[in-house]
């Protein structure tokens, strides 16, 4: 069976382990074994991740709407290349259906490509004025990095 590496996370473009006080433990529901286990993210981490985003935001912005798509695209392909793995590790750490994660990991990579086709539609608007000669116009760009947290049940 299929080993998850330790919880890590991807800041300013490497993979790290947490450097908070607390364990993150993996347990597979179906069995109880344990999969993967490490050090949890600290205030540290989360301090570095957000420095991270900043500086990778002052490259983002600067390409262009092809380039963005570009990337996108690539992240869809390489989840489609992965999914099996992907798919195994989602079973064992959630206990979802095989066939489910595989489901869910096309549905992650169709949803990534349509966004790779919205950013070259990245459209601005031209907005009527009351005066006249002139006129508003709108401009779509990326405004920056966003932190959220999400619920997972």
């Amino acid at each position: 069976m299929i080993q998850i590496d330790s919880p890590r996370q991807f800041i300013a473009g490497r993979w790290r382990a947490g450097r908070g006080d607390s364990e993150l433990l993996v347990t597979d529901p179906a069995t109880g074994e344990r999969v993967a286990g490490g050090p949890a993210a600290g205030d540290a981490d989360i301090d570095d991740a957000l420095a991270a985003a900043e500086a990778g935001f002052a490259v983002w912005r600067e390409r262009t709407v092809v380039q963005r798509a570009a990337v996108l695209r690539r992240a869809a392909g390489l989840l489609r290349e992965r999914s099996e793995t992907i798919a195994v590790a989602l079973t064992r750490e959630q206990g979802k259906p095989l066939a489910e994660a595989r489901r869910e990991i096309e549905q992650a990579a169709d949803t990534i490509e349509w966004h790779a086709d919205e950013v070259r539609r990245a459209y601005g608007r031209v907005i009527p004025s009351r005066w006249p000669g002139t006129r508003f116009t709108t401009e779509l760009r990326p405004v920056g990095p966003a932190a959220a947290i999400t619920p997972w049940n």
